[in-house]
């Protein structure tokens, strides 16, 4: 598995004031939709594309466009949905399949309970969007689902990870054989015993939607 980590300070920036706890929803799904596009700009730099001749004002030229099948842009929901925007923002010929998983809190283990993808994923490129790579259950999960069903490039978009979600990403998905690739925002120190990214920025669909302690 390929891992980049975006050093850039404008990431860097909005993901602090992501982090803070005072920052309230409205500007949180700003910001994230903000660190999104910058992150996917980062995430695209290989997305298939074939060569096209067009006609200029001024003369023939030739240039390249999208090659199909088109990429498959997959928000894991719920709060991969608050992703989205800023994703297809920068991929708005994409199409956008939904999967809908969640993490037992006991035992930390990931499971499915939604599927809207398309019915044909041979040869599909997928971005898999998720806000936080924590344990990697879910994500790990999530990339083997896809595969699968024929995806045969994957890359995960995430705005922070942990190294334990690192790592166990890594080690599901090495027997895959397709190329898979992280692309993150910022990799943290470490988990607490909860779960949760530390010092990280508390849970993304909490703060996203407006449900915060």
């Amino acid at each position: 598995m390929r891992v980049h980590v975006a050093d850039h300070p404008l990431i860097a920036h909005k993901l602090t004031t992501l982090r803070d706890r005072r920052t309230d929803s409205p500007t949180f799904r700003r910001l994230a939709d903000e660190l999104v596009t910058l992150l996917a700009y980062e995430a695209t730099r290989e997305v298939r594309v074939e060569p096209v001749d067009i006609q200029t004002p001024v003369a023939p030229t030739s240039g390249i466009k999208l090659a199909s099948p088109k990429p498959l842009v997959v928000p894991i929901l719920r709060a991969g949905l608050g992703m989205l925007d800023g994703m297809v923002r920068l991929l708005p010929t994409a199409e956008v399949g939904f999967l809908g998983m969640v993490r037992n809190d006991q035992t930390l283990e990931a499971h499915t309970y939604a599927n809207r993808l398309p019915d044909d994923l041979d040869k599909r490129q997928c971005y898999v969007l998720d806000p936080m790579l924590a344990t990697g259950g879910t994500l790990a999960a999530a990339v083997r689902y896809l595969v699968e069903r024929g995806a045969d490039d994957i890359t995960a978009i995430c705005l922070l990870s942990a190294p334990e979600g690192l790592k166990r990403l890594d080690q599901e998905t090495e027997d895959l054989h397709v190329p898979v690739t992280l692309v993150t925002g910022a990799l943290d120190e470490r988990l607490d015993e909860n779960g949760y990214i530390v010092p990280g920025l508390g849970d993304a669909g909490d703060r996203l939607y407006g449900v915060v302690d």
